[in-house]
């Protein structure tokens, strides 16, 4: 019964959550573009188009109306599956969306998975050798990489591995004289794999490494810290104690019994880190030309295409929401001293 309220609750923040971030797109948008027309202009991709038209798209999609009554109209349209008709594409928002989603997909989620497997083997050495060389090396390198930018990350290693050694390639998403395979999947590299196109499959992976090394150098860090603190803590606890009077090898007793219950709070990290593995697609799917959702949310704010910048505001707000969710749930059931409230 508390699992089912607190389901409740999560959900209804979410919602109001959503709603908020709708209002506030709304807000900037019309301030950047403050008259019906300066947004007519933005859906028909053109600064120059006659009044007569201006005024036909201006009635099309209520752009004249009040601000309030936009975003409702926005909101139900949004209920009933609508994200509206992307101008630039000249194609529905949710089609347009689903194109570059799972590409990033592909992108975030391994780069997550190894930030936390880095994150965690980091964290455990430092928590094991504490105060000593190594400790203060690891320290060091998770906090320049956790607060260096990810554009300057990127550009390092695009300059160094792809351009200096030429191990891997600088940018794009696969080597453009290839042809991608049918659709089977909406992710690529899936679809590489089901068909059998191998050369496909490891070229889109040699491009795909750059930009997953950069979303997990950035992100970490914070799982580092967390690990080597919780399990510092966890050294001084009663059962790590008698696990050392009961003869077990101190390796044994950090890396097994301490590191499995510091590995815990760390479930509450991964949605976080997934979070801030897509805010920084953002800038990194930029500089490698990767043609994921962080290149098409770059573009639409280059062409003012607010429709896709509203979608894909909804759409990653969403999946970092769902994301948090699962994760209080998981946190809840691996550790049962912890009530869900």
């Amino acid at each position: 019964m508390d699992t089912i309220i607190f389901i409740i609750r999560r959900l209804i923040n979410a919602l109001f959550t959503l709603f908020l971030l709708i209002v506030i797109i709304f807000v900037l948008i019309h301030i950047i573009a403050p008259t019906p027309e300066a947004l007519a202009r933005i859906y028909a991709s053109s600064p120059h188009v006659p009044p007569q038209a201006l005024q036909a798209i201006i009635q099309k999609y209520g752009l004249n109306k009040p601000l309030y009554i936009q975003i409702l109209t926005y909101i139900w349209n949004l209920l009933h599956g609508n994200l509206g008709f992307d101008p630039y594409y000249k194609a529905p928002e949710l089609s347009v969306i689903m194109r570059f989603l799972p590409i990033t997909l592909e992108l975030v989620i391994p780069a997550t998975i190894l930030a936390v497997v880095l994150g965690i083997l980091t964290g455990a050495i430092a928590a094991a050798n504490r105060n000593k060389p190594i400790d203060y090396i690891v320290r060091g390198v998770y906090l320049a990489t956790w607060a260096a930018p990810p554009f300057f990350v990127a550009i390092i290693l695009q300059l160094i591995i792809a351009y200096y050694l030429h191990l891997l390639p600088p940018y794009g998403l696969f080597n453009p004289s290839l042809t991608a395979p049918k659709d089977i999947t909406p992710f690529p590299l899936i679809n590489g794999i089901i068909t059998g196109d191998w050369p496909f499959v490891i070229s889109m992976i040699r491009h795909m490494v750059l930009p997953m090394i950069t979303l997990a150098i950035i992100s970490f860090g914070i799982v580092t810290r967390i690990t080597r603190a919780t399990m510092i803590d966890y050294m001084e606890s009663d059962f790590a104690r008698l696990s050392i009077m009961k003869g077990l090898p101190r390796r044994r007793v950090v890396y097994g019994v301490v590191l499995r219950n510091a590995s815990i709070p760390i479930v509450t990290l991964i949605a976080l880190l997934f979070g801030y593995s897509v805010a920084g697609a953002v800038v990194v799917e930029e500089i490698f030309q990767y043609e994921g959702m962080g290149y098409f949310i770059t573009q639409a704010i280059f062409n003012l295409d607010y429709i896709a910048i509203l979608g894909t505001t909804i759409i990653i707000g969403i999946s970092i929401i769902i994301a948090n969710l699962v994760a209080d749930l998981l946190y809840g059931l691996l550790d049962p001293r912890v009530r869900l409230s």
